[in-house]
């Protein structure tokens, strides 16, 4: 069964590989005894984890990581320091209550450089909460207290919660708003974000008998691979069609056995529609391609090469059952009903739809050519294999177009 590619575009950068990283780090830390190996690591785990991601944050140019790990450091190292105190614990829920809104904050800010009048601004409100939060613990403990525990509704329901109802509702309402970044902005790293949180709420709503340190620090290296994620894909997938692209084709092809077919595409009279309809409608005509042959069944892997080419490899398949999947996504290529978008065309569907005559835009054609070319014999080589698939290529755009050639 085949998974919608919309979907699998939308789900995987979100689950993958930080939702399945967060189960493992809850799973893990739901137990009651922690190996005697990793207990002289836990002193050095936040320092370490910080670095790692201040490093990465400078070397990628990412402000937000930057600032995240940070944020988590500043709250390790509030806890550890400072709350020897007369109570502790009020601390603690104050840490709870700020850490979320701050990363809430850093995770809605635009990536505009290490050094912006944005981040300095934020810099100076995060030093203000420091300041505010050190008096208040100091001169208004009781006061503080009183107003953190406050229940704010009278329901049997919230009763049992581990936390205040102000600082659980507080980390709720920040793990919503961070999905819906999420479903703003699909990507690796926006979803780090949510689980980070999530790892974050559970760790304060003392689930286990692990201290909020590991916590932390586990939300630390669920933003540091978020951000690994986005860099791999950056450099792997192309961001047009969210196919993957040449390099990974690439390597693709290097890991490959003896045996394999491989084939070519390309848009027929691609170069007309950009001339006639502009680039934008090209960009659409390019996304709608790429998703007809992401649907390419018999175990093809499908890759954009450049321009208006792509290129599948299938695995383990002779030239003669790869052409039955490759005719199967040629069709559904020519039978799609592509209508350009309008520069016009309202961000929003109207409530009423317009019976104006004579506006309706028109379907285009869309087809594409096929040339598909089988490792073995003279071709012994992946860059010989390409250039069998182009001369392929080449021969089916010679016959009429829209047609496959091997």
């Amino acid at each position: 069964m085949s998974v919608n590619p919309a979907l699998k575009k939308f789900c995987y950068p979100f689950l993958l590989p930080n939702g399945l990283l967060c189960a493992m780090v809850l799973f893990g830390l739901s137990q009651r005894t922690m190996p005697a190996t990793f207990l002289p690591l836990l002193k050095i785990a936040p320092i370490a984890v910080a670095v790692v991601g201040l490093l990465l944050g400078w070397r990628f140019n990412r402000i937000r990581l930057i600032y995240a790990v940070g944020l988590l450091l500043l709250a390790e190292l509030s806890l550890n320091v400072f709350a020897r105190g007369d109570d502790p614990q009020l601390l603690f829920r104050l840490v709870g209550l700020l850490l979320p809104l701050n990363l809430l904050l850093v995770s809605w800010f635009r990536e505009k450089g290490l050094v912006n009048i944005r981040g300095g601004f934020w810099l100076l409100v995060l030093a203000s909460e420091c300041v505010v939060a050190a008096w208040l613990l100091s001169a208004k403990s009781r006061e503080l207290e009183v107003w953190l525990n406050y229940p704010l509704f009278d329901l049997p329901l919230l009763s049992p919660l581990p936390l205040p109802q102000l600082v659980f509702l507080v980390n709720v309402l920040v793990l919503l708003l961070m999905g819906l970044r999420y479903l703003v902005k699909p990507g690796a790293f926006e979803a780090s974000f949510f689980w980070a949180q999530l790892v974050i709420l559970v760790g304060q709503a003392g689930f286990s008998e692990q201290p909020l340190r590991l916590y932390l620090t586990s939300a630390g290296i669920i933003l540091i691979l978020g951000i690994m994620e986005t860099s791999y894909c950056l450099a792997y997938r192309d961001e047009l069609t969210g196919l993957p692209g040449r390099r990974a084709l690439n390597e693709t092809l290097e890991k490959l056995g003896s045996r394999y077919t491989l084939a070519m595409l390309d848009i027929d009279h691609f170069k007309k529609f950009n001339d006639t309809h502009g680039h934008d409608v090209g960009d659409q005509v390019l996304r709608m391609v790429a998703s007809r042959l992401a649907t390419v069944s018999g175990g093809g892997k499908v890759y954009r090469y450049g321009g208006e080419e792509f290129t599948v490899v299938f695995p383990r398949k002779s030239v003669a059952a790869a052409s039955v999947h490759l005719e199967v996504i040629r069709l559904a290529v020519e039978e799609a009903r592509f209508i350009p978008r309008g520069k016009d065309r309202p961000k929003k569907k109207p409530k009423k739809r317009s019976r104006r005559s004579g506006t309706q835009a028109k379907s285009l054609r869309v087809t594409i050519s096929i040339g598909a070319a089988e490792r073995g014999g003279s071709l012994g080589t992946s860059a010989a294999v390409i250039k069998a698939a182009d001369q392929a290529l080449y021969r089916a755009k010679k016959a009429g177009r829209n047609q496959l050639c091997s």
